[in-house]
């Protein structure tokens, strides 16, 4: 094991993670938001907004992530290619960088199966507490915002951490449609110095280290707040 190469690499690496770090926050952050409507979609009394998120979540985890990175790469970005004026749009910069592409793709993967957990979470919440809420005469958006959402995010949080670790590794995906997080990078080390397996070695530490930092900000919000018994 040879790791002299760090010196000239290092930055290489470092530049990755900031990559691999964007992509997990802009996709956590439209995936959630996602999964909270497919949550509630899966709980609506209307038969299509329910059948319409059911639809949504089967086909997201019936197909797997690394094809649907590749539809939104390179067919919807293919088909923004045939118009000049997206081209000409300012949008463009943002069409013909694959680093959207996957934020696309990641957050529809979080919408779909996150979304099923929150659904879980949100039947979980004890009905005792929601019939209160409705008798101090709360609203239903106030409800929902003050008592039914925040009780639920209390019992999903060990789910929650799990979900953002595995989110984490999805990242990884990003190199193969030539983005250079910090798996394009460790693969473009391997290229110019003909080392196997050290720069894998590293990359492997990097997810370690973030995944356990997810599990530590996860334990600490868990110890601040903690669940009730839904009995």
């Amino acid at each position: 094991m040879r790791f002299e190469w760090m010196s000239s690499y290092g930055q290489f690496f470092i530049d990755g993670l900031t990559i691999t770090l964007e992509l997990l926050l802009c996709s956590g952050v439209l995936g959630f938001l996602l999964a909270l409507a497919v949550g509630f979609g899966r709980l609506s009394r209307q038969p299509f907004i329910a059948w319409l998120s059911l639809s949504f979540t089967n086909l997201i985890r019936g197909t797997p992530l690394l094809v649907q990175i590749y539809v939104l790469y390179y067919g919807v970005g293919s088909l923004f290619v045939s118009f000049p004026a997206v081209r000409d749009s300012f949008l463009w910069p943002y069409l013909r960088d694959g680093f959207w592409y996957v934020v696309v793709a990641l957050a529809l993967s979080v919408g779909g199966y996150v979304g099923e957990v929150i659904k879980g979470g949100l039947r979980a919440v004890p009905k005792g507490e929601l019939e209160a809420a409705r008798a101090l005469g709360m609203p239903p958006f106030m409800t929902v915002r003050r008592i039914w959402l925040p009780r639920a995010i209390q019992i999903l949080l060990p789910s929650l951490a799990g979900e953002s670790v595995l989110l984490l590794k999805s990242t990884a995906l990003a190199s193969t449609v030539a983005v250079m997080d910090v798996l394009g990078a460790a693969n473009l080390v391997r290229a110019q110095t003909l080392r196997t397996y050290e720069p894998l070695l590293s990359v492997a530490l990097i997810y370690l280290v973030l995944a356990w930092l997810i599990e530590r900000v996860f334990r600490k919000l868990e110890r601040r707040i903690p669940v009730r018994s839904a009995i």
